[in-house]
């Protein structure tokens, strides 16, 4: 899968694409017909493997007739399928338990991988911190030269920024939660289904680990675990956003304290090293808050027992952030881990600054004592924390 207009598009691979979500909208419809098997509901006879080889150009046309692609599936489906099995096939379930299951299926394989990219950044940033904790620097405020610093400084910013932006993705993996809550969400067609309530939640359980996704009660107007995807998406993007911006800001041929490993040309200016990657790293930045913030308008729009409109922006909306986000990964990956770092027009800069001492001056005047030789505070000490926190990054996982 390609897209001219978003370069990069393609190291997203299937991700969120529209034949994943229509494999992930058969696999819920399987999963369902195979729990009204197990339960007895529905005759052993109609135990059967549904058609997968399904067209995804003829599903999203027949999808404007009502207004969702789950209509037109299940018609294809109980087309190629033989009775009993046509008649059991979607029995208890309405579209949005198989959009929003289908969804979750999807943003697991997202979520999964972005897990994946983070940790190869994590310690690529501990790598390079550890590496530069000593190498000094100016550090800047509002464009000016503020104070000295050293590079492993900069580089924990980017690196807690990342952790913090990171912390919420186990726990998004582990309940990312199943939708089986009927025509309006009160679980009716399941109840009449199974006989009892006890029935109709033991089975939407069965069927919500059989597909790897935690149970939970009907979510039909209530988007909570769809906006905090989005949120978290939208975190990873800021904390790579910020990362790229200082790359590329000091990769500037006047600064060049940065440079990426492996930078762009120019059509016209053989002798550019551009820095590609901090470019599109800071273009998904800038796009994917917005992106999460239409899944916030969407879910405030919901109404009744089914949004009228909310519901249906969703779906290209966190789309288009997942697969945005996922190229980020891949473009911050390969950023963080060929980033070089040139000591030499650092310290060069740092002298050129002038005389930063004047802050310093003050506070050693305040208590009646020399200044000490450096000035640099803590940071030795909030490195090594920002690094201890990276060791337990992946241990303390749910």
């Amino acid at each position: 899968m390609t897209d001219l207009f978003w370069p990069g598009d393609h190291l997203a691979a299937d991700a969120m694409s529209d034949a994943a979500f229509l494999h992930a909208m058969i696999a819920v419809e399987q999963a369902w017909l195979d729990g009204l098997v197990d339960a007895e509901i529905a005759p052993e006879a109609a135990a059967f493997t549904v058609d997968t080889n399904v067209d995804v150009e003829l599903v999203a046309r027949r999808a404007d007739a009502d207004g969702n692609p789950v209509s037109a599936l299940v018609a294809l489906l109980r087309e190629r399928t033989p009775e009993p099995t046509s008649r059991w096939l979607h029995r208890g379930l309405t579209s949005q338990d198989v959009v929003d299951t289908a969804v979750m299926l999807c943003l697991r394989d997202v979520l999964d991988r972005l897990t994946g990219e983070v940790d190869a950044q994590i310690q690529a940033l501990v790598t390079l911190a550890d590496t530069h904790r000593r190498t000094p620097m100016v550090a800047r405020t509002l464009t000016q030269a503020a104070l000295p610093s050293t590079v492993g400084a900069k580089v924990v910013a980017w690196l807690s920024g990342l952790l913090d932006a990171a912390d919420p993705l186990a726990a998004l993996r582990a309940g990312l939660p199943a939708q089986f809550g009927g025509a309006v969400g009160t679980l009716a067609a399941v109840v009449e289904l199974t006989g009892s309530v006890d029935g109709a939640l033991d089975l939407t359980e069965r069927v919500a680990d059989r597909l790897g996704l935690a149970a939970a009660p009907p979510w039909h107007t209530t988007r909570a675990p769809l906006t905090r995807i989005g949120d978290a998406l939208a975190g990873l993007c800021d904390a790579w956003g910020h990362l790229a911006a200082d790359v590329a800001t000091g990769s500037r041929t006047e600064i060049g304290e940065f440079a990426e490993g492996h930078g762009g040309g120019s059509s016209t200016m053989p002798h550019k090293n551009n820095p590609v990657r901090s470019v599109l790293i800071r273009r998904a930045a800038l796009t994917a808050g917005p992106l999460a913030g239409t899944l916030h308008t969407a879910a405030a729009a919901s109404v009744d027992e089914r949004a009228d409109g909310g519901w249906h922006a969703e779906w290209a909306t966190i789309a288009t952030l997942a697969r945005r986000t996922v190229v980020a990964a891949a473009h911050t990956t390969e950023l963080v881990t060929g980033l070089r770092v040139h000591p030499d027009r650092a310290a060069a800069n740092l002298a050129a600054a002038g005389d930063l001492g004047s802050e310093q001056a003050t506070m050693a005047k305040l208590v009646d004592r020399q200044p000490n030789q450096t000035y640099l505070g803590a940071t030795d000490r909030l490195i090594d924390a920002a690094l201890d926190r990276a060791a337990h990054y992946r241990k303390d996982a749910p």
